[in-house]
């Protein structure tokens, strides 16, 4: 297999415009509408070779425009050639991530509705029932992530032997997360002839395989260097105590224009974001513990304005496209320099100005400069303290603080844990599994609230039923009474031993072992003894149940007599 180099370009020729370059009329219309009205340079290089029906390997930085290079080639072939069918899409864009599933969905689109063309989207995360739908439906271009779709395909939902073009958009990205074997099936599903567009940043970790295996003498078109960074961006190292570190980023954080931070971890995207809401600065949160849902209504609350701020993971770090992003702050700096690059491309994308800077502590003063070195950039260094000149310089002027919590926000606090739940048994019954004949579970334990160890054991060995003077019900409401269901004569009095009762009054087997095994309070055998058992057969029983000798001796038997 040969590859045709073509001579990089560095922007378009101010005659050449979409029309020129050979997309439908349609397609140019739909376009002007979104604001795009001269191609960036990846477009104007690959479009007349993609169009013709070739072949194509696009690599260029994150945010020189590779997303409109695909979408304008893939659904012109698509509207000149027949209808959808079901489950049998004729278009396939594979992509890394749910969210750059969404934010290439969202510029397919409006090309698509313009040429009659419908887009549906598939990933997990969410349930798979209206994307089955419109599979059965029939639609013509399925932008998907690898894992969800295999899925679908093995449900009979979906084939792909009449896909026409396929598209990996951050192929590098793909492989960087493992989904390199799935890729492989997924294309090998797809017809050999068809058109193939493959996009990505670098061609390593097993990129240029795909290359040499699924694309037939492909037109490479290389329009960056996939190190060099945006020209308009400005690099910034600010070095603080670790004292300062959280007074300087909420400084960074305060001004008028979006900022993205990056952290480490997820704990840290979700603390820092509930801190900075806290402070009056709106802030939303980013990463993979969040649900799908709560993924899409966060990066809106921030597309939106509603929120200034997204604190993230590198889960952003690719795909992610929010207009004016004037501040990138690298609140903890990244492993190795392909991560800063692409956190780094979230602003100073198509032409416009960005600031990124670079929180370093003593400590992290040796990476950081690898990081640099390694990356290609030289940045400013300088030591800072809150409120210096360069951070008033760097944010403008700040933001009117704000109380209320933006719309992304969940209302719990990041610092609960599920843990401090089970430790304090803090659930209502309706939250506990039920036991036989819809009564509370095995133990009779009262599910009402956190109450001391001690106090719990005598609820669960004394008596059933509280008193009218204790102010509450076995369901945890003060200043009621209510039935105890764990009797089943009906009359609701009985304590944990009398659950288990027959309808004539005779304690069952079960009742009468647990008596045995934790023993009367004179250290013998429980009053649920099997000679207990035998002699009460057939009358009712005179409050001689295990939980009713344990009232009667009044306490707790000794540690030794416990168990027998």
């Amino acid at each position: 297999m040969s590859i045709t180099m073509r001579p990089s370009r560095t922007s378009a020729p101010a005659s050449e415009s979409f029309a020129e370059l050979g997309a439908p009329p349609e397609v140019v219309g739909a376009l002007t509408r979104l604001g795009i009205e001269s191609p960036f340079p990846i477009q104007a290089a690959t479009l007349p070779d993609a169009l013709a029906g070739r072949d194509v390997l696009g690599r260029g930085r994150t945010g020189s425009g590779k997303t409109v290079a695909f979408s304008v080639p893939l659904v012109a072939a698509l509207a000149a050639s027949g209808t959808a069918r079901g489950r049998r899409p004729r278009g396939l864009v594979l992509v890394p991530t749910r969210e750059l599933a969404t934010q290439v969905a969202a510029t397919i689109t409006p090309l698509a509705s313009a040429l009659g063309l419908d887009v549906v989207t598939v990933f997990g995360g969410v349930g798979q029932g209206p994307q089955v739908k419109a599979l059965r439906r029939g639609v013509d271009i399925v932008v998907a992530c690898p894992g969800r779709l295999e899925d679908l395909i093995a449900q009979g939902e979906c084939r792909l032997d009449n896909v026409q073009v396929t598209v990996l958009d951050e192929a590098d990205h793909m492989a960087d997360l493992g989904f390199l074997p799935a890729v492989k099936r997924l294309l090998d599903a797809t017809p050999a002839d068809g058109q193939r567009l493959l996009f990505s940043a670098t061609l390593d970790n097993g990129v240029d395989q795909l290359v040499r295996r699924y694309l037939t003498d492909p037109v490479t078109h290389s329009v960056d260097s996939e190190t060099s960074p945006p020209p308009a961006m400005t690099h910034h190292v600010l070095a603080v105590s670790r004292n300062d570190k959280a007074k300087v980023v909420r400084e960074l954080a305060s001004g008028q224009r979006r900022s993205l931070l990056f952290t480490r971890t997820k704990y840290g995207a979700q603390k820092l974001a509930a801190q900075l809401t806290r402070s009056g600065i709106p802030a939303v949160d980013l990463h993979g513990n969040l649900s799908q849902a709560a993924r899409a209504r966060n990066l809106d609350t921030f597309a939106s304005g509603r929120a200034l701020v997204l604190v993230a993971t590198d889960i952003a770090a690719r795909g992610i496209h929010v207009d004016d992003i004037g501040l990138v702050v690298h609140v903890d700096p990244p492993a190795e320099h392909k991560a800063y690059l692409h956190r780094s491309g979230r602003t100073a994308r198509a032409g416009a100005q960005g600031e990124v800077v670079t929180i370093m502590t003593p400590e992290q003063r040796r990476d950081v400069n690898a990081l640099a070195r390694k990356a290609g950039i030289r940045p400013t260094t300088t030591e800072v303290v809150p409120g210096d000149q360069l951070l008033i310089d760097l944010v403008g002027p700040p933001a009117a603080p704000r109380t209320e919590r933006p719309a992304g926000r969940p209302a719990e606090r990041p610092t609960e844990r599920r843990g401090d739940e089970r430790r304090t048994h803090g659930r209502s019954d309706d939250a506990r599994p039920q036991g036989r004949r819809g009564g509370p579970p095995r133990g009779g334990r009262n599910n009402g609230g956190a109450k001391p160890a001690g106090e719990r054991r005598s609820d669960r060995r004394g008596s059933g039923s509280r008193s009218a003077g204790s102010g509450r019900s076995n369901s945890g409401k003060p200043g009621t009474r209510s039935s105890n269901p764990e009797r089943s004569d009906g009359q609701g009095t009985g304590s944990a031993g009398d659950r288990s009762r027959r309808p004539g009054g005779t304690p069952s087997k079960a009742a009468g072992s647990r008596g045995s095994r934790r023993g009367g309070p004179d250290g013998g055998a429980g009053a649920g003894s099997g000679a207990a058992r035998g002699r009460g057969r057939g009358r009712r029983s005179n409050g001689a149940s295990a939980a009713g000798a344990k009232r009667a001796g009044g306490g707790r038997p000794p540690a030794g007599q416990r168990r027998r």
